[in-house]
């Protein structure tokens, strides 16, 4: 039925237009009275519980940052069966991001291409939303996914960072640090060890007890995976996001001039299935057990999450699905993967 759907109408709609409206239904489902009845047939089964984090999941598998960038629809994923939600991205300074257009679907290849550049309220009103949260009986894992502030400049981004950090890691579950987005000038570069190292230690004091990861981008080589992957454990964090998107267009099959028409822009969706994978691989290989890795990228279905598991990942991620599989994906997820196998605890 939501296949159809959006073959005879959403796709006909903007997509960032779409997503607004999805959200606006997606809030609708995190209404107390609405949530209790949804949750019914969403839960997802016992046997999906997944610790991690030193917390504890309803499910290994949640919605990466990006999806949620307010913490305006946490409740509502919720309520459709995610076993956690990371809002963001957000940034100590409320931004607008990039003009639009700047959402696109590729979708004979069931990906985006997004250049959103951080558009959000800002990290206090994140923080707000995230506090009137956790006073709820029931609620989601909530991560918070914190980038840096566009009118801020590269060599300033520790202290922009760290403003973030204060601000929303009293109310947060977990931080994750974006230095990898490819649409915020100068970000990537702060992925390099000699800058990466002193930001994440300012941050990982500024945010406490909260467990603090870094996101990590699939174009790195395996040689500077190799390099974030041991400073990460070195600086005590407690864990890796794998990965973020690609700027790579390769192995497309929309045409390659409409794609170059798109512009600049990260890649999400089935097609960084391979490279996350490899990404998730490879950083597992170097960290100890006890170090959380979250795998996000090119992960569609119930058998991409036992592979993902099966690889080394904690948890499991995922966002750009959702636009293709509807609001009922997550549910189907969980229920795909109770019978695929019990996850491990």
């Amino acid at each position: 039925m939501y296949r159809l759907l959006f073959d005879l109408v959403l796709r006909r709609f903007d997509p960032e237009t779409a997503h607004h409206l999805a959200m606006a239904v997606i809030r609708a489902a995190g209404v107390r009275p609405i949530a209790a009845v949804v949750r019914r047939f969403t839960r997802p089964a016992e046997e999906l519980r997944t610790e991690a984090l030193g917390l504890v999941f309803e499910s290994p598998f949640g919605i990466a940052a990006g999806f949620d960038k307010n913490a305006v629809g946490a409740l509502g994923l919720h309520a459709l069966g995610f076993g956690h939600i990371e809002v963001g991205t957000v940034t100590a300074i409320a931004q607008d991001g990039n003009p639009k257009p700047r959402l696109f679907r590729l979708v004979a290849d069931r990906a985006l291409i997004n250049r959103m550049g951080f558009n959000n309220l800002g990290a206090a009103a994140a923080a707000e939303r995230l506090r009137r949260m956790r006073d709820r009986r029931r609620r989601p894992v909530l991560g918070v996914n914190i980038g840096k502030s566009r009118v801020v400049d590269v060599v300033d981004a520790t202290a922009d960072y760290v403003a973030s950090t204060r601000l929303v890691a009293p109310v947060a579950d977990y931080l994750v640090v974006n230095v990898s987005s490819p649409n915020t000038p100068g970000l990537r570069g702060l992925q390099a060890a000699e800058t990466l190292r002193p930001l994440l230690a300012e941050v990982h004091r500024a945010a406490g007890d909260t467990p603090l990861l870094v996101k990590i981008a699939p174009d790195l080589s395996d040689d500077e995976i190799d390099t974030i992957a041991r400073l990460a454990v070195d600086v005590g964090l407690a864990g890796i996001v794998a990965t973020n998107t690609t700027i790579s267009r390769d192995g497309l099959t929309t045409d390659a001039a409409a794609v170059a028409a798109l512009g600049a822009g990260g890649l999400s969706g089935a097609p960084l299935r391979a490279r996350s994978l490899e990404v998730l691989r490879r950083v597992r290989a170097v960290v100890p057990a006890s170090f959380c890795v979250i795998a996000a990228g090119g992960v569609e279905s119930a058998s991409d999450v036992v592979e993902r598991l099966d690889a080394g990942a904690d948890l499991v991620q995922g966002y750009s699905a959702f636009i293709y599989e509807g609001p009922f994906w997550g549910r189907r997820i969980n229920r795909e993967l109770a019978r695929i196998r019990s996850p491990r605890r």
